[in-house]
């Protein structure tokens, strides 16, 4: 762990900066020892304010150091040479896997599932110590990675046609055009600043028309809500303001997801942000009209 982690004093040790390999029980064990700390994605580290932030830190990591098994990534790599993954989704080299599947949100979240699991840009990246973890998620990602191919996508759809499934897609896709959200009137979220829903992602809404939502209209595009409801204009954000969005300390509540919207945490912005970087690659790489 020690040749991955960075840490700097800064203003005079009013503030230290320290980064770590993405684990998401590392991460909220972090904010647990550490709430006003803050991510900076300029840096790629997490900010933590205060004179004794320097050695506040070292503990922390000294006690996350005691946490590791030094023989973890030995013991990794005998049990993938014992009973290795078989599969063209799981690559192997010096360093542990890489895992490259066609793209799925449920992909994804079982990843997070496993210890320093993190995405480099272009693969999936698991430490050898990490190996019995992915061996437990492994099943459910290849399931969902052959899903997700696009022969199966296709045949999926051939099956779907005419069928009330397929109507329904339909009617989400021309809702999802029409950029408009049902938002609770009396729980408005902050206007032209990246929120977190669950039919959209993140999203900036842009405008609140007044106009009432008449619930019998939507109710097989939308979960029942049992307040009124305003229609909001939404867009998709820009990577510039995905990158200056402070993320939310905490998981979104029960009672946040039933309003409709929340605002996102770490892991929903480092997704989003992703897709924003690939979004924008490829409209800078298209040619000029």
């Amino acid at each position: 762990m020690d040749d991955e982690i960075e840490i700097e004093g800064d203003d005079g040790g009013e503030r230290a900066a320290v980064a770590f390999p993405f684990d998401r029980i590392t991460v909220q064990r972090f904010r647990e020892t550490f709430p006003r700390a803050r991510w900076s994605d300029r840096r790629r580290a997490w900010i933590v304010p205060g004179k004794t932030a320097q050695r506040r830190i070292d503990r922390w990591l000294a006690k996350e150091e005691s946490r590791i098994d030094p023989y973890a990534d030995a013991k990794g790599r005998d049990a993938y040479a014992f009973e290795p993954i078989l599969s063209p989704y799981l690559g192997v080299d010096k360093d542990g896997f890489r895992i490259k599947t066609p793209y799925s949100h449920k992909i994804v979240a079982e990843l997070h599932q496993v210890p320093y699991a993190r995405w480099d840009g272009e693969v999936w990246r698991v430490p050898f110590a990490s190996y019995d973890d992915l061996v437990d998620h492994w099943e459910a990602i290849e399931a969902e990675a052959r899903r997700c191919e696009p022969g199966e996508r296709r045949k999926r759809a051939e099956a779907r046609k005419g069928t009330d499934e397929e109507k329904k897609s339909r009617r989400r896709a021309a809702e999802r055009k029409r950029r408009r959200i049902p938002l609770p009137a009396e729980d408005l979220p902050p206007l032209a600043r990246p929120i977190a829903t669950a039919p959209y992602g993140i999203i900036v809404v842009g405008d609140v028309t007044g106009e009432l939502v008449a619930p019998g209209d939507i109710a097989d595009l939308y979960p029942e809500f049992p307040d009124d409801r305003v229609w909001g204009t939404w867009r998709i954000p820009a990577l510039e303001e995905l990158v200056h969005t402070w993320p939310s300390k905490a998981e979104p509540t029960e009672q946040e997801r039933q309003r409709g919207w929340w605002l996102p945490t770490i892991e929903e912005l480092r997704e989003a942000r992703r897709t924003a970087r690939s979004r924008e690659r490829r409209m800078a790489a298209q040619p000029p009209a």
